[in-house]
C-alpha cells in the first residue's frame, strides 16, 4: 500500500508544480500587448505616449547661488518676527542646503531645501538675481512646472521661468511673475492669448511678497496651456506642440520683495538682535548684515510634470545602451530619432507624422520588389498619387530599373517565369555584337533589334536568302542569283555552272550555305557587294 500511496503523492506534486508553473508564466512571463498596436491579429497601428512622469526627479540642478560655501547664518520669519536661525554649512551633511534637494523625494513629512546666500543690502530694498538651471536631457512635453517654497519663507515678488528646446544654446521666454510687470518684463499683467499669438509668454502679478505659514509652504505653479485657445485640439496645434517641448528649465529670481520708494528697515525682535546674526559668522556686527539673514531663497521642490516627447509613436521611454545611458523612446510604426521624429530607413513611401487619435501616421516601407537597399520620398509624386505613394527607389540591383525596380534596365528583359520580386527576373538581351543594331531588347520577348537580312531572337544567323558577307556594317547580303536562269534547267546547265563559278570567285572563301555568323569569317577591309 506505501507504493501505490507514494505515487499518488509524487503525481500531485507534479501537477501541483505544473499548475504553479502555468500560474506564474501567465503572471509574469506573458508579455503585455503592445500600446501602440491595437489588440487584434491585424496588429492596426494606433497612438501611444509615454507614461506621464516628473521629469524633474533626481535631475541635476545648477544654482548661481548656495549658501554654505562659507558656514552662513540664516533665519526664518513671519511678519517680521524672529522665529529661528539656523547654520548653513557644505561641509557638514546636516547642515548643507544644496540644489540637489530640489529634486529628490517630497516628503512632506521630511522637507529638505535648497536655499541661496543671504542677498546684500540696496538703496531700496534687497535685490538680487539668483538663476536655477534644469536640464531634462531629453525631449519632453511638459504640462505643468511647479516650485514648493520652504515654510515660513518668501515667495519671489519677481521672476521668470524660460525654457530651451535645445539643451541650453539658446532660451525662450515661458511665463513670467512680477508685482510690476510693465516694469520689469514689458508685459501687462494678464494680457489676453488669441490662436495669433499662442506661444507668447504671459506675466502674471500673484502679490508674491506674503509669509508662507508655519506648516504649508507657499507653491508657485505654471499649467503650459492655461488659456491657450488651442488646447482642446492640442493633436492638430503644431504651434502648442513646440510650444510644451522643452529639454531644459531655467527660473530666475530677480527680486525676493516688491520696490520700495524710499529706503526702510524692517523691525527685528531684540531676541534676535541680541542673537550674532552675522553673515557669513564672525564677521561685524552690523544692522544690514544681521538682517540680510532673512532674505535669501529657499525652495523645497522643484517639479516638471510632463511626458517623454516621442510624437505618439513610442509608450515608453527607456535608457541607451551607449552615449552615457540617455533617454531614447523605445519607437514603433517605422520610425526612428531619438524622439521618433522621422521615419526609418526604407521607409519613405508617406511623409513622416506625428500619430493623432485619428491616424497613426505609420511610416511605409518603400516598394522597391527587393531590389534595392534605400530609397528617398517626393512630395510631387506623392500628391499625383492622391497622397498614397510617394517613395523612389535607389540604386536599383539585380539589372532592374525604374522608380520601383519594376522593369529591367536596358541590355536585358523580363524572364516572365519569375516573379518580378526575384533576383534573377531580368535576364541578359546577348545582342550579337554584328548582327544587332543595338544592346537594347524587348522588354518582354527578349528580341534584339536585328540589321537588313539577320534573324533570330538575338540576331545571331543569316535569314532565307541571305548570306554572311564580310562586312560588320551589313553581315548578311541576299544570295546572288542570276536573273532569267532556272538553275534546275538541264538546257541552261553550262550557263548555271558558270554563274555559280563567278559567284565562287565573287564570294571567296564566305561559305554560301552557312547561316550563323562568325566573328571569325569577316576580312579586316570591310566590304560588301550587290549581285543582280
Amino acid at each position: 500500500m506505501r507504493a501505490p500511496l507514494l505515487l499518488m503523492v509524487a503525481v500531485a506534486a507534479v501537477a501541483a508544480s505544473a499548475a504553479e508553473q502555468d500560474f506564474r508564466s501567465k503572471l509574469f512571463l506573458d508579455e503585455p500587448a503592445d500600446p501602440c498596436y491595437e489588440d487584434n491579429a491585424q496588429l492596426r497601428p494606433r497612438r501611444c505616449i509615454p507614461d506621464f512622469v516628473n521629469a524633474a526627479f533626481k535631475r541635476t540642478v545648477l544654482a548661481s547661488s548656495t549658501c554654505g560655501a562659507v558656514p552662513t547664518r540664516y533665519c526664518e520669519s513671519t511678519g517680521g518676527k524672529a522665529e529661528a536661525c539656523q547654520v548653513c554649512d557644505a561641509n557638514q551633511a546636516k547642515l548643507a542646503h544644496p540644489a540637489t534637494h530640489l529634486t529628490d523625494l517630497n516628503n512632506p513629512n521630511n522637507l529638505t531645501c535648497w536655499r541661496s546666500e543671504p542677498m546684500q543690502a540696496h538703496p531700496y530694498g534687497y535685490q538680487d538675481n539668483v538663476t536655477l538651471v534644469l536640464s531634462l536631457d531629453k525631449t519632453y512635453e511638459l504640462t505643468y512646472i511647479s516650485l514648493q517654497f520652504c515654510a515660513r519663507r518668501f515667495k519671489p515678488d519677481s521672476m521668470a521661468i524660460y525654457k530651451s528646446v535645445d539643451y541650453g544654446n539658446t532660451w525662450q521666454a515661458f511665463q513670467f511673475y512680477s508685482s510690476t510687470c510693465r516694469k520689469d518684463y514689458g508685459k501687462a499683467p494678464r494680457a489676453n492669448i488669441t490662436k495669433a499669438n499662442e506661444q507668447e509668454a504671459l506675466c502674471v502679478d500673484v502679490h508674491r511678497a506674503d509669509f508662507g505659514s508655519n506648516s504649508v509652504a507657499a507653491r508657485v505653479a505654471f499649467s503650459t496651456l492655461e488659456g491657450r485657445p488651442s488646447a482642446a485640439d492640442f493633436d492638430n496645434s503644431p504651434v502648442l506642440q513646440d510650444w510644451v517641448t522643452a529639454t531644459d528649465i531655467k527660473v530666475v529670481f530677480n527680486r525676493l520683495q516688491p520696490p520700495q520708494q524710499t529706503p526702510r528697515v524692517e523691525p527685528v525682535a531684540d531676541d534676535a538682535l541680541s542673537s550674532n546674526l552675522l553673515t557669513p559668522l564672525n564677521e561685524s556686527d552690523q544692522a544690514g548684515d544681521r538682517f540680510s539673514s532673512f532674505y535669501h531663497y529657499a525652495v523645497s521642490d522643484l517639479a516638471v510634470g510632463g511626458r517623454c516627447k516621442c510624437n505618439g509613436h513610442a509608450s515608453k521611454c527607456l535608457p541607451s545602451a551607449r552615449d552615457n545611458g540617455q533617454l531614447l523612446c523605445d519607437c514603433r510604426h517605422n520610425t526612428a530619432g531619438r524622439d521618433c521624429e522621422k521615419c526609418k530607413q526604407f521607409h519613405f513611401d508617406r511623409p513622416w507624422g506625428r500619430a493623432t487619435l485619428k491616424d497613426a501616421n505609420e511610416c511605409k516601407a518603400c516598394n522597391c520588389n527587393n531590389h534595392a537597399r534605400g530609397c528617398r520620398f517626393n512630395m510631387e509624386l506623392y500628391k499625383l498619387s492622391g497622397r498614397v505613394s510617394g517613395g523612389i527607389c535607389l540604386k536599383c540591383r539585380h539589372f532592374t530599373a525604374g522608380r520601383h525596380c519594376h522593369y529591367c534596365r536596358e541590355g536585358y528583359y523580363r524572364d516572365n517565369t519569375k516573379p518580378i520580386t526575384n533576383r534573377k527576373a531580368c535576364k541578359p538581351c546577348g545582342c550579337h555584337p554584328i548582327g544587332s543594331s543595338g544592346k537594347t531588347c524587348n522588354q518582354t520577348s527578349g528580341q534584339c533589334p536585328c540589321k537588313d537580312g539577320v534573324t533570330g531572337t538575338t540576331c545571331n544567323r543569316c535569314a532565307k536568302d541571305y548570306i554572311q558577307s564580310r562586312s560588320h556594317i551589313a553581315p548578311c547580303i541576299r544570295a546572288p542569283m542570276t536573273s532569267g536562269y532556272d538553275l534546275g534547267s538541264q538546257a541552261d546547265t553550262g550557263t548555271a555552272a558558270a554563274a555559280a563559278a563567278v559567284a565562287k570567285d565573287q564570294c571567296g572563301a564566305c561559305p554560301a550555305a552557312a547561316k550563323r555568323l562568325n566573328m571569325n569569317k569577316y576580312c579586316r577591309k570591310d566590304f560588301g557587294k550587290n549581285f543582280s
